[in-house]
């Protein structure tokens, strides 16, 4: 039997149009015509041997096939961009000063910078973990290049946003509690000043019910461990949990909604040394489809 080999392009077409939501989206984001996406879709189903999409409404979703599909293309895809970012910039030489908030520190830090590396040995990247206002004014202050931090009310320059993401009172797998008007809510939070601390505490405020501060931390690693203790609830977005925490219902907890809040890379210039925006590149993937 022959070897199937499949087109990359084909690849691209599919992955991009299932992170979008939409082919007809991937389309104009690759500059291709529907028609076009479409012949490469019906391509890569023939080449697959199988159904990979399947009607569900008005769109289209995965068949069982496409997402072990899916997941192949993903892989495939990154490795070709690292090999192609590796040949032409295997001769980048100095650093790149990254900075973090605590949240992304092991996804980002083992997988984009490990990817990073690897193309470009040469190449210092120095990483700086730290809350979002110290970030933000390193990044003024022009100790970094580059900057994955949460938005805020600061307009700072050089913004790009990525996502925006709910935030949610965080609880242990084991213990889901209810909150009256008569009981306090217990809080696990950062030191103040915090975005979401302070998102926290105004939202039980505008819902009239009391709450504690039952424990402050300087890090994440210390609210992690106070929450897994039992000691109270937390205020994160979905990204970046450790295991034996969740996020909680907030109805069935009677607790109040909680805001949304923007993420963005924010680069020190507007026109970075070619390492610089590779990584911020490979940032920008990376924290898009994390879940």
């Amino acid at each position: 039997m022959s070897r199937i080999h499949f087109d990359l392009d084909v690849m691209r077409s599919f992955v991009t149009g299932i992170e979008l939501g939409s082919f007809a989206k991937a389309a104009d984001r690759l500059s291709r015509s529907t028609s076009a996406v479409s012949a490469q879709l019906k391509k890569l189903e023939e080449q697959a041997g199988t159904p990979l999409l399947r009607k569900a409404g008005r769109g289209m979703a995965l068949t069982e096939a496409g997402e072990v599909m899916l997941g192949y293309a993903r892989r495939l895809l990154e490795l070709n961009d690292e090999a192609a970012s590796a040949v032409r910039g295997v001769e980048l030489e100095g650093r790149v000063r990254l900075g973090l908030q605590e949240d992304f520190g092991e996804s980002v830090l083992t997988e984009v910078l490990g990817r990073f590396k690897r193309a470009h040995p040469k190449l210092r990247v120095e990483v700086h973990i730290a809350r979002n206002a110290v970030l933000m004014q390193s990044l003024d202050a022009g100790r970094l290049d580059v900057a994955l931090a949460w938005e805020t009310d600061m307009r700072a320059a050089h913004a790009q946003h990525i996502r925006t993401l709910p935030m949610c009172w965080i609880g242990t797998d084991a213990l889901q509690p209810s909150y009256d008007i008569d009981e306090p809510v217990p809080l696990v939070v950062l030191d103040a000043p915090c975005l979401m601390r302070t998102a926290a505490i105004e939202a039980l405020d505008r819902a009239g019910l009391a709450w504690r501060i039952a424990f402050t931390s300087a890090s994440l690693a210390g609210t992690w461990a106070a929450v897994k203790a039992g000691l109270g609830i937390s205020v994160r977005t979905p990204l970046g949990l450790p295991g034996e925490v969740c996020t909680m219902d907030a109805a069935e907890a009677n607790l109040p909604a909680l805001p949304t809040l923007g993420l963005a890379l924010y680069r020190r210039e507007a026109e970075p040394e070619p390492a610089v925006e590779r990584l911020a590149e490979l940032i920008v993937q990376r924290v898009s489809k994390a879940s």
